[in-house]
């Protein structure tokens, strides 16, 4: 049991305190203005969006699949449950955030966090693509008025185009000089105090919305327990838990990748869970993993869990005590940070690699960008892109389905398959076939091939039909087990219409 819980908190990995506590002081700041407009995207209060930051990132940093992975409110899940609350009020809300939670734990539960695999390089690359893209352009709103929603003019563009771009240049420079400190938190306090020595007029984080409040309160949701509740609650519920898992999945892949490590998907599943189902009890919107927020932290060096915790308890202390502090915190710095993640977070091999890929694998990928950035859902563009490429995979393997036909001494008319059977191919192979022609005794070798679903079995079927019509018989050789096992379970369903000589037993390879 000991030796359990030293590996699931990862004791006995290698800590770099000062690294995971400066990373995850930034970290804290960084999610700030982002939980707040994730909330009021979702037409919620900017405190829901920060107690769903703390809890979420609390709880997936302590028992997540994936250190140094950062979870808290985001715009994945704010888009799906604005229509909830605007019809049926924040309750309903708390309650979608608890029904999620325990799908994904279930999910988590039942090891489907294999699933991910599921999901193209060139996806993948879409995925990252057109999240950079996205982060980018939420910086844009900041060179506005938040007055007018004009674009900023004169003195203040410069003064915010100045700061802006001072804090690129220290996140881009400082570590070509030393890795003391992370960069982006050098950045933010330099800017800070740059504006309040010279006592320039900025926006502010408390431009956007107070931070203040107290302790997430405990809170059941006032709400009827009947059928009818969970009739309107469980289609979102569905949508968030799927969103949430999709973007933390996704987001784990992502952090492996960059970290050369590997992470635990389903723990991760289940972890995401427990933290909504919590969350959603103490009046929080409920989330998933941030991928702007976990580039940030692992750009900084941080590969332990004690960053993650430092960042939820750090942004609990701003809102309990930090508040008119951290409300004076310029946009700006915040802004140029963002500006950074985007560009780190785009993967500029694919811009190299367009003219050496296969067309339909950029033709994938620019979708899956197109939908991120147009629909702001990333999970349905993770969707749309696996579909594209099954479909096209399925297009691609069909082509390959060949027939090699001979007749040997006796008589006998021999094929020879090669290629996969299946829905996409069965109009290949039945055309391949010559049943009036041919002599009164063929062989079907599947040696080279594979049955590899129903519709392969419905057409071996048909096939030898069509020869028992006209008085002649099949053999099929070379099965694999599995596809005799098929055929064996096909037999329950439909008639399986076989024939098997004692001449031609069927092989085994």
């Amino acid at each position: 049991m000991t030796k359990y819980f030293i590996h699931f908190f990862d004791f006995k990995q290698k800590i770099n305190y000062k690294t995971e506590v400066l990373s995850g002081l930034t970290v804290a700041l960084a999610l700030v203005p982002e939980a707040i407009a994730f909330a009021m995207i979702a037409g919620l209060s900017p405190l829901t969006g920060l107690y769903a930051a703390a809890s979420m990132g609390f709880i997936t940093s302590v028992f997540g699949g994936r250190p140094g992975m950062i979870s808290g409110a985001t715009g994945a899940v704010a888009v799906v449950i604005v229509a909830l609350a605007k019809s049926h009020g924040v309750e309903y809300i708390f309650a979608t955030v608890i029904l999620a939670g325990i799908l994904q734990m279930t999910f988590g539960f039942l090891r489907l966090g294999k699933l991910i695999r599921l999901v193209p390089q060139p996806v993948m690359y879409g995925f990252v693509n057109g999240l950079a893209i996205v982060i980018f352009m939420s910086q844009i709103p900041q060179f506005k008025s938040m007055d007018t929603g004009n674009w900023l003019q004169g003195s203040a563009l410069l003064v915010m185009l100045g700061l802006v771009g001072l804090t690129i240049l220290i996140i881009w420079g400082l570590p070509k000089f030393t890795k003391a400190v992370p960069a982006s938190l050098t950045a933010i306090l330099v800017i800070f105090g740059v504006v309040t020595l010279f006592d320039i007029d900025t926006t502010t984080v408390g431009d956007i919305a107070s931070i203040k409040g107290g302790f997430p309160p405990f809170h059941i949701p006032d709400l009827p327990f009947t059928f009818e509740t969970l009739h309107v609650i469980f289609p979102y519920a569905l949508i968030v838990a799927g969103v949430g898992l999709i973007e933390s999945l996704l987001t784990l892949n992502l952090l492996d990748e960059i970290t050369e490590t590997k992470g635990r998907s389903n723990k991760e599943a289940v972890a995401q869970g427990l933290a909504n189902f919590i969350t959603g009890f103490f009046s929080g919107m409920g989330g998933c993993a941030m991928i702007g927020q976990s580039l940030i932290n692992i750009s900084n060096g941080a590969r332990a869990r004690l960053s993650g915790i430092v960042a939820s308890v750090m942004l609990l202390v701003f809102v309990m005590y930090g508040s008119s502090l951290i409300e004076k915190m310029p946009m700006a710095a915040l802004t140029g940070l963002m500006i950074m993640v985007a560009i780190g977070t785009f993967e500029w091999i694919t811009v190299r690699m367009i003219n050496k890929m296969p067309k339909h694998d950029i033709l994938v990928g620019i979708v899956v960008i197109l939908v991120t950035i147009f629909l702001h859902n990333l999970a349905l563009a993770v969707l749309i892109g696996v579909v594209i490429s099954a479909l096209v995979f399925a297009w691609e393997s069909a082509k390959h389905i060949r027939v090699k036909s001979n007749t040997d001494e006796k008589g006998i008319k021999h094929y020879k398959m090669y290629g996969p059977l299946f829905f996409g191919s069965t109009a290949g192979f039945t055309e391949k076939f010559d049943v009036l022609k041919d002599p009164p005794e063929v062989v079907i070798d599947f040696k080279d091939s594979k049955i590899a679903d129903m519709s392969g079995i419905e057409a071996v079927n048909k096939l030898t039909e069509r020869y028992l019509k006209v008085g002649k018989t099949v053999h099929l050789r070379h099965l694999s087990a599995d596809c005799r096992q098929l055929l064996r379970n096909a037999e329950k369903v439909i008639e399986v219409n076989i024939i098997e000589d004692p001449t031609y037993k069927v092989a085994v390879n």
